[in-house]
């Protein structure tokens, strides 16, 4: 499987993101877009009533048009261009290079963020209140995280970038209401990139949108993993979806092989490295620097 370069390795280490150029093509960001403007004609949660941060601003921008807000989960029963997202290589190997193999997947999201006058962005750390004040040190694997796929270009700032505070992950930040941080907060980082782009980054990374003043919608697809004993939430996964995948898709949507008892999601099963590398225990251990584990 793909490793992290050594200045990857520091750029996650140090500022807490990595933007991976090009992990799409221009075909499949065609695609995946045409296909977000599909879903969004059908039933499905898109919230409208909860009062912070996220969807307050809702009212000045909610529409059905293909440029209008979306914020759609539970992507994977909609075409199994997003099932094979799941796992896809060139970005899949990093997460499990930073993770490690003892991981689910958690969650899919669509979220689209119109151009508006009103919406003046907020940030925020993922797993709400609850994993907001728990981080992990320098030399530990993250807790859960997240790849970020542009469905569009974002250039310049306030075009709805992913606004990110490098390094934010690993020290105390400011939360309460006075200071609350946001995306013109001194130390912000509104990152651009191209249509099939993606961004890495771990649950304790202080990130969210910036104003979108651009003219135009910034579509983006999100991909949650977690250690396993963390386990997947916001989804079950039907049979029917489940049939259609692949033995290593199944296991990161919490399928472990066996049936459930005490202490599953804390034991892997015994073939959790083969399943996720496709390589043997001994094999990937052999492959193991000490000097790699103490960086992971």
């Amino acid at each position: 499987m793909q490793r992290l370069t050594a200045r990857q390795r520091e750029q996650w280490a140090v500022d807490g993101f990595l933007h991976v150029e090009g992990a799409l093509s221009a075909d499949e960001v065609a695609f995946l877009g045409d296909e977000l403007d599909r879903v969004r004609r059908q039933p499905g949660y898109e919230p409208s009533d909860l009062p912070r941060g996220h969807y307050g601003w809702l009212p000045h921008a909610a529409s059905l048009d293909d440029h209008g807000f979306m914020d759609r989960r539970d992507l994977l029963g909609y075409h199994q261009a997003f099932v094979d997202l799941v796992d896809r290589p060139n970005v899949f190997d990093l997460i499990v290079d930073i993770m490690g193999p003892y991981l689910l997947f958690s969650m899919s999201q669509a979220i689209v963020r119109p151009s508006n006058t009103t919406f003046p962005g907020y940030t925020h750390t993922d797993g709400g209140e609850a994993l907001r004040h728990v981080r992990v040190t320098e030399t530990s694997r993250p807790i859960a995280m997240k790849a970020m796929y542009l469905l569009s270009d974002v250039e310049g700032t306030d075009a709805g970038n992913l606004t990110v505070f490098p390094g934010s992950h690993m020290r105390p930040f400011p939360d309460s209401p006075e200071r609350w941080p946001n995306p013109h907060s001194p130390g912000a980082a509104q990152l651009q990139g191209k249509a099939g782009d993606c961004y890495l980054f771990p649950h304790s990374l202080w990130h969210g949108p910036a104003p979108n003043r651009s003219g135009r919608a910034r579509k983006t697809l999100l991909y949650n993993y977690c250690q396993m004993f963390v386990r997947c939430y916001d989804f079950e996964v039907p049979p029917e979806i489940a049939s259609r995948c692949t033995p290593r898709q199944r296991r990161l949507l919490g399928d472990l092989g066996h049936a459930f008892r005490p202490g599953s999601y804390f034991y892997a099963p015994r073939d959790q490295l083969e399943v996720i590398t496709g390589e043997t225990g001994e094999s990937v251990l052999a492959d193991t620097r000490p000097d790699d584990l103490l960086r992971a």
